[in-house]
């Protein structure tokens, strides 16, 4: 069996060792030459997770052609800002019977659409399309510390092929048929991670976390219901268990985005320019701004992150205008 990992930053770099120490032959894709070079020479990564040693079975090319050759898996891990063109990056060598799973989170910009309908518009057939997501710091899952992940999709090959692919004694994989939701809860749980860090760094305590996290959780969940998707998927890995590691752990960059830099004055491009990583949460917040304006769906919480992130917004300003709203029944909308 050989996959190909289109991105190989963390998150690609784990799921292909996940791979790896399965006997598949994962082959990496990865715009950086030292990285390729790295990984084929050194078994690391010399940008990302660069302490693991990975598996005499993870190997990593520049050559979008050599990766997919022979590849009877395709695993998309590239941001989620580059979804669109990633798929039509991959698609002129990806034959029309090979599954793929998109293990980015987010929703892309301007269409508002679900980064496996943006897949499955540029390289067809949609229910060859999964998505895999859950609560997974790639810091742990490439040490192999136990782990979970939901994989959802329409249809239910695909998606029992991808939980086959990836299960392993410390890698546990779920199957759902609820793309839209799992999908949904991957771009929220960044969006209020940032608000949890911002919490923090603003000196606020731990009630003060876990009120955002479970008004987060019903703001996912009236935008899941609202577009479709099952409620009730905002209660598994996907919602309430990515939401609680991503708003909780310093191994989140979105938390951590929100503690050391916004609350402090510092920005996305400082975040950035110090650890080559994107914020994901910081895009969702844009992006989920179009589903919420064509459902009518009330995101106090996203807005609000969306004003401080990118409109330089008053952080005790917004922070006395969201206690200020009117109460409400806790569920409203759902």
């Amino acid at each position: 069996m050989k996959a190909a990992v289109i991105g190989a930053g963390s998150w690609g770099t784990a799921l292909a060792q996940v791979l790896g120490g399965k006997g598949v032959q994962a082959m990496l894709w990865a715009r950086d030459a030292a990285v390729a070079d790295g990984i084929n020479r050194h078994r690391r990564n010399p940008r990302y997770l660069s302490a693991a040693t990975l598996s005499p079975n993870v190997g990593c090319t520049t050559s979008v052609e050599q990766a997919l050759s022979g590849a009877q898996a395709v695993v998309l891990v590239t941001p989620s800002r580059y979804m669109r063109d990633t798929a039509e990056m991959v698609a002129p060598f990806l034959p029309d019977d090979v599954p793929v799973v998109i293990c980015s989170k987010g929703v892309e910009a301007g269409s508002g659409l679900l980064l496996t309908q943006v897949a499955s518009e540029v390289v067809g057939n949609a229910d060859r399309i999964a998505v895999l997501s859950g609560p997974t710091h790639a810091e742990e899952v490439v040490e192999g510390q136990p782990s979970a992940t939901v994989i959802a999709g329409t249809g239910e090959a695909t998606v029992l092929f991808f939980r086959d692919l990836f299960a392993t004694e410390r890698f546990r994989t779920y199957a759902s048929d609820d793309p839209v939701g799992v999908e949904l809860c991957g771009a929220f749980k960044n969006v209020i991670a940032i608000a949890v860090g911002i919490s923090y760094g603003m000196g606020y305590g731990d009630n003060t976390a876990a009120l955002l996290i479970t008004r987060g959780l019903a703001e996912m969940g009236r935008m899941v219901a609202a577009c479709g998707g099952n409620a009730l998927t905002c209660m598994g890995l996907a919602g309430a268990g990515d939401m609680v590691v991503t708003c909780m752990s310093r191994h989140s960059r979105n938390r951590r985005f929100g503690q050391d830099y916004i609350a402090h004055g510092k920005t996305m491009e400082d975040f950035e320019a110090d650890t080559h990583m994107v914020v994901e949460g910081a895009v969702a917040c844009k992006t989920l701004e179009a589903l919420s304006a064509a459902h009518g769906v009330e995101l106090p919480l996203t807005d609000a992150v969306r004003d401080i992130v990118w409109n330089g917004g008053d952080l005790r300003a917004m922070a006395r205008e969201l206690f200020a709203r009117p109460l409400k029944s806790e569920f409203y909308g759902m």
